[in-house]
């Protein structure tokens, strides 16, 4: 084939295109791009979507569908979402926008995990009339980085990536994400950066946008990061911590009470109460990964029960301290966080299952739970009982066979999702038959 030189200082012409993605059961966003200029008539009728789809794990095998090669759907985007990020490197520009997956007559689709939560958030509205209102906390390292110990939390381990922490959070600004915090945590290659909190659909939204800027911009510096929820047997995990509070319809803050339990207001308690009460199925929803369940161990400051605690980091939900001394309005800064988490799941999945937990606990008017102050591994089984505790799931493969036999938590979700949900989790465990502990957290490095 004759070569082709192309005359000094030209260049090849090019169009711009949007991704419309949807976070799918994987965690990953999928979706198709369109020439950026039909963005408008796409906001009409979308784009075509496969229900199969649904079915591709992290590892890219399908999982058993029951849809097969039938059916049409259309990925519609929502503008409110869109994130175009120009980089001023001269290359191209980063346009990608999430959106809700629909039946051909306009219906949501039954696993479109955003109308899932659009759902949850009704719930939660129409029990105690507030909205949700917080933000997801992301930790991810940066492999081959090999950085020297004793990096942790320093200064010099900041400035030795403050090139692309910098580009990340100018990055987050262009897609309409408020950074808060960048810090080197404490393992290996390891950091953490949070944003300002965001209202209803919004929160897992900006999850979702946070974790691919984060990889975009990493490519752009000719870095690589991973969410993987553990990358090294026995190593510090990356997880993620979910903030929550209320507001209620004039945006006001409603989660506290100085005169309620741990400061937390009738409808807060009740919410963390529903949460605790179900979290031993929610974590097949909310770490859904095979090395998830090595990171819910005792001591890992991760959750290994489902109990509350009071700026404890080791608790399933834990209370977060409120500053004092600024003078500023406690109710504002008041929020709980769910620390049984990681980055393998959809954010929108994840926050779906926790609103409706919180909601039933709403509106089964249940009391705020008592908050733990000890090492709870100490204790015996019989006695965490007493207390109404219980170790989570050990494995992914527990925490499913739980899912599946909670009629409860079933019914909160579109009739099949949690079978198909079921049958891409187990496909995924197949995958990793076999294989040894290090080469199932290579798997997941590599993937997330």
């Amino acid at each position: 084939m004759p070569s082709f030189e192309r005359p000094e200082g030209s260049e090849v012409k090019s169009e711009d295109v949007t991704y419309a993605c949807t976070s799918d059961l994987a965690g990953k966003l999928r979706g198709k791009g369109f020439p950026s200029v039909d963005f408008e008539a796409r906001l009409a009728r979308g784009v075509g979507w496969t229900p199969t789809n649904v079915q591709i794990t992290c590892f890219d095998t399908i999982a058993d569908s029951p849809y097969g090669a039938l059916g049409d759907l259309a990925l519609v985007p929502d503008p409110a979402t869109r994130a175009r990020i120009d980089f001023g490197d001269g290359g191209p520009v980063e346009d990608f926008v999430l959106g809700n997956v629909r039946h051909m007559d306009g219906r949501a689709w039954e696993c479109c995990t955003r109308s899932i939560l659009r759902a949850a958030l009704g719930r939660l509205e129409a029990a105690a009339g507030v909205l949700l209102f917080g933000a997801f906390e992301h930790e991810f390292h940066m492999p081959g980085r090999d950085g020297p110990t004793g990096e942790g939390y320093t200064l010099s381990g900041f400035r030795s990536e403050r090139p692309y922490a910098e580009a990340l959070i100018a990055a987050l600004r262009q897609a309409g994400i408020t950074p808060d915090t960048v810090h080197r945590e404490y393992g290996a290659d390891q950091f953490e950066l949070t944003v300002k909190p965001a209202l209803g659909l919004a929160i897992a939204d900006q999850a979702a946008l946070f974790r691919e800027i984060a990889r975009g911009v990493a490519e752009r510096l000719a870095k690589r990061v991973s969410f993987t929820p553990l990358r090294v047997p026995g190593s510090v995990g990356n997880g993620v911590h979910i903030h929550l509070s209320f507001r209620d319809g004039d945006d006001r803050p409603v989660a506290y009470d100085p005169a309620g339990p741990h400061g937390l207001s009738r409808s807060a308690g009740a919410f963390v109460a529903g949460v605790l009460r179900h979290i031993g199925t929610l974590v097949a929803l909310t770490c859904p990964s095979v090395v998830s369940y090595q990171r819910l161990v005792p001591h890992r400051w991760s959750a290994a029960f489902n109990n509350l605690g009071i700026q404890d980091r080791e608790a399933a939900v834990r209370i977060c301290p409120v500053v004092a001394f600024d003078g500023s309005d406690p109710a504002s800064q008041f929020n709980f966080e769910y620390r049984a988490a990681d980055a393998a799941a959809s954010p929108h999945l994840q926050l779906a299952a926790i609103v409706h937990a919180g909601a039933a606990g709403i509106e089964d008017g249940l009391p705020a739970p008592d908050a733990t102050a000890e090492d709870l591994s100490l204790l015996s089984a019989a006695a965490l009982s007493v207390r109404g505790l219980e170790r989570l799931p050990s494995s992914l493969a527990e925490a499913l066979d739980r899912l599946e036999a909670d009629s409860v938590v079933r019914s909160w979700f579109p009739e099949g999702l949690i079978d198909i949900y079921l049958a891409h989790k187990r496909n995924e465990i197949a995958y990793l038959a076999d294989r040894s502990e290090a080469d199932i957290c290579a798997a997941y490095a590599e993937v997330y």
